[in-house]
């Protein structure tokens, strides 16, 4: 994981590491990815994922999965 010590967007040093539930919202579904590692900021709200925080919310992700399997079918065709 990347190590980010200072917010992005705001300039904040009380930017830390956390290990949360994530829950994300696609097409009307909302679904939840356990114990997902990212970077919050208390002072913003920012958010920052990391290419594997980004993958473990792409598996959860209804619309992600749906774009796989038509992919897994064109592939298949």
């Amino acid at each position: 994981m990347i190590k980010i010590t200072i917010c992005p967007t705001c300039g904040s040093d009380k930017i830390k590491k956390v290990r949360r539930n994530w829950t994300g919202k696609a097409q009307g579904q909302t679904y939840t990815v356990p114990n997902l590692e990212y970077y919050a900021c208390p002072d913003c709200d920012e958010e920052i994922y990391d290419p594997v925080a980004m993958r473990k919310i792409q598996a959860y992700s209804p619309t992600y999965a749906k774009k796989q399997a038509r992919m897994s079918k064109a592939k298949a065709a």
